[in-house]
């Protein structure tokens, strides 16, 4: 597959047992198991920093896992394709190795551990442990071709690498600022493997036009809501930006959601409105208020009312407030796309590869991990989680 221009006519030869094409999650943590295991190896990375996705993830401070990880956490065509992987990998081994280097690190909520300090210890770790195992980090590398000829041939601008291994651990197409591009997926189209459609995800949701008039003027307002589309739900906090929805639970929904379907929102999980407003003795406008106010922030409370409340404070009228409060639907317009995306869901179709060692059932030698492959974990680290196991579960079968 050629990238750009033509071949050079003279080219330094590099020879390693594998190649590893990008130096992130799952890129280098295979690196660091297949050199523990004596395995020449080399990762070559586009950008000029090895981790750029490591550095900007949580906020700066990298949610690298969750305690509470299982594979109902995961989203792919298939569901069973990542049980594998993470069984033979699983936090505790990433912890440990995050213990083995003094990284302070604390839990925030649902299992979620982040580092005390920053980021860049986690991808500190990742590139001294590549060092101990002899890895070659090799940046700045922009590929021109990529061709299978007794092994593979990977050439970049001035140099050809020849391994038996071909590893591709180059992301999805979320967060392009930082260098995401399609090479994932067009390596696998070339040599023949089926992708599942891809599309944003963990990403904030777009309201129709209406719904922006009706609602965009609150936003930075949040409620803990519970939502729900194609028969899952979430329940964390929700926030209203200038153009939609976000939050956890919006970014959590998003993996599930299909354009041109609708997402359900209770607004006040286990809450009661309507009791509120006939123990008051009154029903009206000021009841109401006083009563969705207990339960939601007051600005988006008295909105919510303006719009939705009933010509009439009968029984029947009651009744009909309360369910549609715990069953908002609404009819997004699409997402803010991959450039807000925390991930990319879809890519490498999973009945292509081996779910122990993620190589590729028609091209031997050949290995998918990590983001390019369709498994998508949910907020919280289960994503870097299956970028540990899918990258060494590879790193292991090299």
């Amino acid at each position: 597959m050629s990238f750009a221009g033509q071949r050079p006519s003279l080219s330094m030869i590099h020879k390693f047992d594998a190649v590893i094409l990008g130096a992130g999650a799952a890129g280098l943590l295979c690196a660091i198991e297949a050199g523990k295991r004596g395995r020449r190896v080399a990762v070559l990375e586009r950008g000029n920093r090895a981790g750029k996705k490591i550095l900007i993830s949580g906020g700066g401070r990298c949610n690298f896992t969750n305690l509470h990880c299982r594979p109902e956490n995961f989203s792919s065509a298939n569901p069973h394709f990542a049980k594998s992987a993470l069984a033979r990998y699983e936090p505790a081994e990433f912890i440990a190795l995050v213990e083995k280097h003094r990284i302070p690190y604390h839990e925030k909520t649902l299992g979620q551990l982040f580092c005390d300090r920053s980021a860049e210890d986690i991808v500190g770790m990742l590139e001294t442990e590549c060092r101990a195992a002899r890895v070659q980090i090799i940046l700045n590398c922009s590929l021109r071709e990529v061709r299978r000829a007794n092994g593979f041939i990977v050439c970049t601008e001035s140099d050809e690498f020849h391994a038996q291994v071909l590893v591709v651990a180059t992301g999805g197409l979320s967060v392009p600022k930082i260098g995401a591009t399609s090479l994932g997926y067009d390596l696998a189209r070339q040599f023949g493997l089926k992708i599942q459609e891809t599309r944003p995800a963990l990403v904030p949701l777009l309201l129709a036009p209406n719904d922006q008039k009706n609602y965009c003027d609150l936003a930075g307002v949040s409620a803990e809501v519970q939502v729900s589309a194609d028969h899952t739900a979430f329940r964390e906090k929700m926030l209203i930006t200038h153009r939609g929805l976000s939050g956890p639970a919006i970014l959590q929904i998003s993996t599930y959601w299909r354009e041109q379907s609708p997402i359900r929102i209770d607004l006040a999980p286990g809450r009661d409105f309507t009791h509120a407003i006939r123990e008051a003795k009154v029903r009206n406008m000021d009841a109401a208020r006083s009563a969705f106010q207990g339960a939601l922030p007051k600005r988006f409370a008295t909105r919510w009312l303006e719009l939705h409340a009933p010509p009439a404070w009968n029984n029947h009228a009651l009744e009909e407030l309360e369910r549609q409060a715990h069953d908002w639907v609404v009819d997004p317009a699409g997402t803010e796309g991959y450039d807000k995306a925390e991930v990319t869901a879809g890519g490498v179709d999973t009945e292509e590869l081996s779910s122990k060692t993620m190589e590729s059932r028609r091209v031997p030698g050949l290995f998918f991990i990590g983001e390019v492959v369709d498994v998508t974990g949910q907020l919280g680290g289960f994503n870097f989680q299956w970028a540990w196991a899918s990258g060494a579960a590879a790193g292991r079968a090299l």
